[in-house]
């Protein structure tokens, strides 16, 4: 069952790559990039079917203009520009705290963890599966409640509950060898932890 599982992902990839030449170019794509202004009408007439579409492409047009008016910096004049400086920064510290979260330690160990924790080996794949659903419950949780929340909220009680799932991890990991139950609480920390990365950072 499990390289069937393995395989299945290939399925969507299959999907895509024989039905996306048969979809339109994106009509923003075909008038502001390729300047086609009849291709667009003809890509806007195929997504949303016929009629006048005459405000769409006058709102496409916009958009072109202000492209046109705003110019485009290289990586060494955004670092110097200063009003883009506290922008930069917090970007970096976003940057730098997602890959220093403990996310790909976490996972990369899950295997030998559910090894030390004795599981018996046809449970291992399981639990990595769980870990799976977990990140695809993450991304459902998190675009209905990054609306509700913003995005400052959930980066910090994405942190917050991270570092206390790590705290709780270490003192199950240490205690796990004197109580049998104790590994399948830090199993349950690891899919927390995995929803919590999803919901946050």
């Amino acid at each position: 069952l499990w390289p069937w599982l393995l395989a299945s992902s290939g399925l969507s990839a299959l999907v895509q790559l024989v039905t996306l030449p048969f979809f339109p170019d994106s009509p923003s794509y075909l008038l502001i990039q390729k300047g086609n202004e009849e291709a667009c009408r003809k890509a806007i007439r195929k997504l949303w079917g016929e009629g006048d579409h005459q405000a769409e492409i006058d709102d496409i047009m916009k958009e072109k203009g202000a492209m046109a008016s705003t110019k485009t910096l290289r990586v060494l004049e955004v670092i110097k520009e200063r009003s883009l400086r506290w922008q930069l920064y917090i970007l970096m510290i976003v940057m730098t705290t997602l890959q220093l979260c403990g996310i790909n330690a976490v996972e990369c160990s899950l295997y030998p963890q559910d090894k030390r924790a004795k599981f018996e080996e046809y449970l291992i794949p399981y639990v990595s599966l769980g870990v799976g659903l977990c990140e695809c419950l993450s991304s459902i949780l998190c675009s209905t409640l990054i609306d509700r929340f913003g995005r400052k909220v959930l980066l910090w009680g994405g942190y917050l509950l991270m570092s206390s799932v790590l705290a709780l991890l270490t003192m199950t990991l240490s205690l796990q060898h004197r109580f049998f139950w104790m590994h399948y609480f830090s199993v349950i920390l690891i899919f927390l932890f995995v929803v919590f990365f999803g919901t946050g950072p």
